[in-house]
């Protein structure tokens, strides 16, 4: 549980199945129920424990390794937004909705959103901040001024980034709530069926009425590989996606619609992998799974296998404007290289070579 206030955040400390807490150090227990819009990575929340930012009951504790017990609350005072000093760059953005306090634009695929070790420009931030002129909301800290959620690099579609700080505030309660809603389109190895035995089986996986597919779990960084997400039934964040075929390929690869109750990092991504139908070009969680040419064809077989990033786009975009009240929906087309992809996936299943 979290309660964002100006630049205080209020974190409580919850009980897991066996009444315990997933994790009984501090750094470990606030960094796995910090929301994600506070922009807290975990060399950050550590250098904010040793500078006396977390305390307890009034009383600063600065061990990171200090044992929590469930139902404590612990309080991380945030330092004002630092000085932006990413330079705006001239990047071309399509924008589709612009006011004064937000700004909604349909990312290419292969945009880093925002500045990071490995990407230090070139990003969304820069070029948003050449296009604002270089003011953008504070709330997010230096390396995120004005991200209030993000997609992965090689993800294309919709963002909303915030303008001001009002609206940071406004649109970031949103997403802590879960009520912005969000749909991908994603091209997938196999089809997700409900008279799979094999799904009914796997743990997390059910099925609601329509042929909807369901995925809940909790989702934490891999043990071994920072770099990616696991999915855990103790401990972690709590995400659901739900997911249903919009199109069929021979019954070796589909497009499927998903969207998002929760919104964790990779969540589509490795929720998708762990019922068994990873993403179409994923090469962190999809694996070196091939179609099978004889069903598809080997055209489509080499398009899929070729494919240059996950094929996945954020498609549709709904939110209430944070400071007119107004709803807002958007709707991004899918980009041509997953176009190209369904037709030679199309082309496949009617036989096609």
């Amino acid at each position: 549980m979290s309660d964002m206030e100006e630049r205080i955040l209020r974190l409580v400390i919850e009980a897991g199945e066996d009444g315990q807490p997933p994790f009984d150090r501090l750094d470990k227990a606030l960094a796995a129920i910090v929301p994600e819009q506070a922009a807290l990575s975990r060399s950050r929340l550590a250098r904010l424990i040793a500078e006396g930012a977390v305390t307890r009951d009034g009383v600063a504790v600065t061990d990171q390794k200090a044992k929590v017990a469930a139902g404590e609350t612990y309080q991380i005072t945030l330092e004002p937004p630092r000085t932006v000093e990413t330079l705006p760059q001239d990047i071309p953005l399509s924008v589709l909705w612009e006011d004064d306090d937000l700004i909604v634009i349909d990312k290419p695929a292969g945009l880093v959103v925002h500045p990071a070790p490995g990407s230090e420009d070139g990003t969304l931030v820069n070029a948003l901040l050449h296009h604002f002129g270089g003011k953008l909301s504070g709330v997010g800290g230096e390396a995120r001024p004005g991200i209030v959620h993000r997609i992965d690099k090689d993800t294309s579609g919709l963002l909303v980034v915030a303008k001001s700080d009002r609206a940071h505030h406004g649109l970031a309660h949103q997403f802590e709530k879960h009520t912005v809603h969000r749909h991908y389109l994603a091209v997938v190895h196999g089809v997700p069926d409900a008279a799979d035995p094999r799904l009914r089986g796997t743990k997390g996986v059910s099925f609601e009425a329509g042929n909807i597919l369901k995925i809940t779990s909790q989702l934490a960084r891999h043990k071994t590989d920072r770099q990616r997400q696991a999915v855990l039934f103790h401990g972690g964040r709590h995400a659901v996606t739900r997911a249903r075929v919009v199109e069929d390929f021979a019954g070796v690869a589909a497009l499927v619609d998903c969207w998002l109750e929760t919104g964790r990092t990779h969540q589509i991504r490795v929720h998708m992998a762990h019922a068994g139908h990873g993403l179409i070009g994923d090469q962190t969680y999809g694996g070196r799974r091939k179609l099978p040419a004889k069903l598809i064809g080997t055209a489509a077989q080499e398009a899929a296998q070729n494919f240059p990033r996950q094929a996945l786009h954020a498609a549709t975009l709904g939110f209430t404007h944070p400071v007119t009240g107004e709803e807002l929906s958007f709707t991004s087309p899918l980009p041509a290289d997953i176009e190209a992809l369904l037709a030679t996936l199309r082309a496949g299943a009617g036989g096609g070579n």
